[in-house]
Formats: structure tokens, C-alpha cells, sequence
């Protein structure tokens, strides 16, 4: 489980609970069945309309990524690419070829396999740079799926405000006083439930998918530095030393980037 997510989560709501219960005698009229039926449904609605709809049941399946605490391995990835290196740089091809299997990234597999094979420097790049690209448009789409419920959550919520207002216009009319409140609920609360649902979930999970994939992306440029690193019959030590310093650099850059981000929020 990742703690920060769950953490992010569940002290969220739990303020917004808190502040519920301490501030009102009459918590219970926050929690209403219809106006997040309405939220929900509605965004749900909105968004199948706008995608295809094997692309928004994948998105569901993302979910679960931010939920817990996904490791990249870029350490492993890197021991295995130097093994690997350093047998091919001894001419042991046959032993290389073996421990080609044991490699578990299948990106930096694939990169290894062509070097081994005696594919040329521009095809293994164009292959490689193509597969970083698919991987980042796929993961960027399913980002901005989270990013379209976003705005349509606060939408349905007025949506839900405009009908709660119509119906208690329409028991005063009548002089159902008692209808009032409850049409009055139907109205805020929708309100209350779209903005929450919006910055308290969708958001959030597009940003965290879209720092993700950055990060996936700069450790996928790094596999390839390594792959060029082992196609120019280079050292093993200098590809273990070279991919650690990008290694460093490139979470540096993370860190710089999220700072940057925090501050331009504010």
C-alpha cells in the first residue's frame, strides 16, 4: 500500500468529516444517497460518452496502481544490464544469451536482445524511443481520463444544485413547507459532494499517474543509455558507473520538478 495515497485519502475525508460533525447538530442531512448517485453516475455517464469504453474500464484498473507503493527497480535493472555487459564484453556471447532470460525488465530485455543480436545503433533506438513514446501516450491518456472527471464532478454537482432549487421552488409554491429542507439539501450537498469528489480524488490520481510515468519514462531513457553504453563495446564498470550518475540526476530533476510544481501551486 502506498502511505502516502492512503494517508492523503483518508485524512482528506477524515477533516472534512471532522469539520461536518463539528460544525453542525444535524450531520446526517451531509450524507445524502441521492446527490451522490447523481455526482457519481452523472461522471461516470459524462465520461463513457467521451471514450471509448475499454479505455475507461482500463482506467478503473489504474486505480489500483496508486493505491499501492509500485517499486521501478532501477537498481536491479541495472546489475543485470552490466552482467550481461560484461560477458559480452569478455566474448562470451553464448553465456550472455543465457543470462538474457533472467533479465526482468522486458524494455531493457528487448534493448539487450537486439545488441546481442547485432541489430544496428539506429534501429535499436528508433525501437526503444517508439516503445518510450507508446508508454507515455497510453499512461498520459489514462491521466487525462482521471483529469476529464475532474471537471465533470463539480459540473454534475450543480446540475444537482439547479434540480434540488427547482423542486424546492416548486414546494413553496405549493406551501409544502416541509419539503423545503429537504430540496434545499438535494441542492447544496450535490455541490458539496462534486467539488470534494473532484479535488479530493480525481485530481490527485492524475497527478499522481502523470509524475509516475515521468518517472517510468526517465528510467526507461536510462535502459537505453545503458543499451548504447553496451552496443559501443564499453566497459561494464563505465556502464555501471554512467547509469548510476543518471540515475542521481534524474531524481534530482524528479525532486526539483515536484518542488517547482508545489510552489506554483500556492
Amino acid at each position: 500500500m502506498n502511505p502516502s495515497t492512503l494517508i492523503g485519502i483518508v485524512g482528506g475525508f477524515g477533516l472534512v468529516i471532522g469539520a461536518i460533525f463539528l460544525s453542525s447538530n444535524h450531520a446526517a442531512d451531509y450524507f445524502n444517497l441521492p446527490s451522490m448517485l447523481l455526482v457519481l453516475g452523472g461522471t461516470v455517464a459524462a465520461t463513457l460518452i467521451s471514450y471509448p469504453l475499454h479505455e475507461v474500464l482500463r482506467v478503473f484498473g489504474v486505480f489500483t496502481i496508486v493505491l499501492r507503493n509500485e517499486r521501478l527497480y532501477a537498481e536491479r535493472d541495472i546489475i543485470e544490464l552490466v552482467e550481461v555487459a560484461k560477458l559480452k564484453f569478455q566474448g562470451q556471447i553464448n553465456r550472455a544469451d543465457e543470462k538474457l532470460s533472467g533479465i526482468k525488465n522486458p524494455f531493457l530485455r528487448t534493448g539487450v536482445q537486439m545488441v546481442l543480436d547485432g541489430a544496428s545503433t539506429d534501429d535499436i533506438t528508433t525501437l526503444l524511443q517508439w516503445r518510450i513514446g507508446r508508454m507515455r501516450a497510453r499512461e498520459r491518456a489514462e491521466a487525462q481520463i482521471f483529469r476529464t472527471m475532474a471537471a465533470f464532478a463539480p459540473a454534475f454537482g450543480m446540475l444537482g444544485t439547479l434540480l434540488g432549487l427547482i423542486n424546492m421552488l416548486h414546494a413553496m409554491d405549493a406551501a409544502h413547507f416541509a419539503a423545503i429542507g429537504a430540496n434545499m439539501a438535494l441542492a447544496l450537498v450535490t455541490t458539496l459532494y462534486g467539488i470534494l469528489l473532484s479535488n479530493m480524488i480525481f485530481k490527485p490520481i492524475a497527478l499522481k499517474l502523470e509524475r509516475r510515468t515521468e518517472q517510468r519514462v526517465m528510467l526507461m531513457n536510462m535502459m537505453v543509455e545503458g543499451v548504447m553504453l553496451m552496443q559501443q563495446q564499453r566497459s561494464p564498470a563505465f556502464i555501471r558507473e554512467t547509469l548510476q550518475s543518471f540515475m542521481a540526476q534524474s531524481e534530482d530533476e524528479l525532486r526539483e520538478d515536484a518542488h517547482r510544481a508545489k510552489r506554483g501551486g500556492r
